[in-house]
């Protein structure tokens, strides 16, 4: 007869995905994984089949619970370009934290595994193309209220605005300088409000 699990696999997922989002799939051992979920190796062996298949887990629920909710909260709640202020300046106060700035789970991932890893490169590829396609959704809106600079194209700036996040996402790991940080934002902000608001001849 199996042995009774005793933990919710939610909470092993997430305390597993906090321990790779800040030390990586290589460095992260099994041993690391049963001191982070207090789960003994033979239950997550017999509930993932391998380390492999909880990273791909927590992975998932990274882009899900985090990434993705994270980015629809902001633009559900917020203006348009207010919202990708604030998606964007999500780095700047991961740089300000006394703990250390994890970056993107994902863009971490992309850069370790993805090379090498079709199944991880997909997962990564997905996030990345969800992202871009919010930034255009976000921008046609601004468009649409007269907020967005004439003449720009809300899919062109998207993927810009992509290239920014992701930049963030390197820096705020390599060079974790909110001051640095904040002039990206400021800067690609910049490029997308027109020269007056809307209403105002100057």
């Amino acid at each position: 007869m199996p042995p009774l699990r005793r933990f919710r696999e939610q909470d092993v997922i997430n305390k597993a995905m906090h321990r790779f989002w800040r030390h990586g799939a290589e460095a992260t051992s099994i041993q690391d994984l049963v001191a982070a979920t207090g789960v003994n190796r033979a239950s997550l062996y017999a509930t993932w089949g391998d380390k492999r298949g909880l990273f791909l887990a927590a992975l998932v629920a990274y882009d899900r619970d985090v990434r993705k909710a994270g980015m629809f909260q902001a633009a559900a709640s917020l203006p348009p370009l207010g919202a990708i202020r604030a998606i964007l300046e999500g780095f700047v106060a991961q740089a300000r934290d006394p703990d250390g700035a994890p970056g993107c789970f994902l863009t971490n991932t992309a850069l370790e595994l993805a090379a090498h890893d079709a199944e991880v490169r997909a997962l990564v590829a997905e996030g990345q193309r969800q992202a871009e396609a919010l930034f255009a959704g976000l921008l046609e809106s601004a468009r649409d209220k007269g907020e967005l600079a004439a003449g720009l194209d809300p899919k062109t700036a998207a993927r810009r605005l992509l290239s920014t996040m992701l930049g963030l996402a390197v820096l705020v790991r390599s060079q974790p300088d909110p001051a640095l940080l904040q002039a990206i934002v400021d800067d690609a902000l910049a490029t997308l409000a027109p020269s007056h608001p809307a209403g105002d001849p100057g």
